[in-house]
């Protein structure tokens, strides 16, 4: 059970209109790479986590994945609110209104919707947590694309920055996880046995 602090974990205050610039943000929300599976992948992962303190840290950054995906969606809401539909059509927004209206849908900025494909969770700590630190690479270098395109957008810049910040420290934390998995078996059969599954590598 969590409390819900109805608060987003970093200010959003997005003052312009860009549907355009929205259509590249909600990749991190609904991409490959991006805060929806990230959260999934990690609730996931920490059921088959033998070890208290990985378990605990998957759950931590997992919650604060869906905290990145209230303010992705805020920053996608600031930036269409108000559209006119002589904007829709000339900003390329039309595809996204047609499905959409302006309702927030978990897809890539290419346009291809969320796929549970994109989680990964094997059961092996070494194998999920060597996938955690990958997948915390490919969101933040989504995040350095998205702030090349946003660069003439100060406000939105901010909240990117932010959240490409905490892509970084999800990294080192996860890099301490595997460091911890390390500890609790020995060079013998580290990379021998699944610790969440074979009861002879501990």
């Amino acid at each position: 059970m969590w409390i819900y602090k109805k608060a987003l974990q970093y200010p959003v205050n997005i003052t312009e209109t860009n549907p355009k610039l929205a259509m590249s943000i909600i990749s991190q929300y609904g991409g490959p790479d991006g805060e929806t599976g990230a959260s999934l992948r990690y609730l996931s992962q920490r059921y088959t986590m033998p070890y208290k303190e990985v378990a605990g840290c998957l759950t931590d950054i997992a919650t604060e994945e869906l905290g990145h995906m209230e303010m992705v969606a805020a920053i996608i809401v600031q930036l269409t609110r108000n559209l006119t539909m002589d904007q829709i059509e000339a900003m390329g927004f039309a595809p996204y209104y047609t499905d959409h209206t302006l309702g927030i849908y978990p897809q890539a900025a290419a346009g291809f919707p969320f796929t549970a494909a994109s989680i990964a969770s094997k059961g092996d700590p070494i194998t999920d947590l060597t996938e955690d630190m990958a997948a915390e690479q490919k969101a933040r270098t989504t995040y350095d694309n998205i702030l090349r395109l946003c660069k003439d957008s100060p406000d939105v810049y901010d909240v990117i920055k932010f959240l490409r910040a905490r892509e970084v420290v999800h990294f080192q934390r996860f890099g301490e996880c595997l460091g911890i998995v390390n500890d609790h078996l020995n060079s013998n059969n580290y990379y021998e046995f699944n610790p969440a599954f074979d009861n002879n590598c501990n």
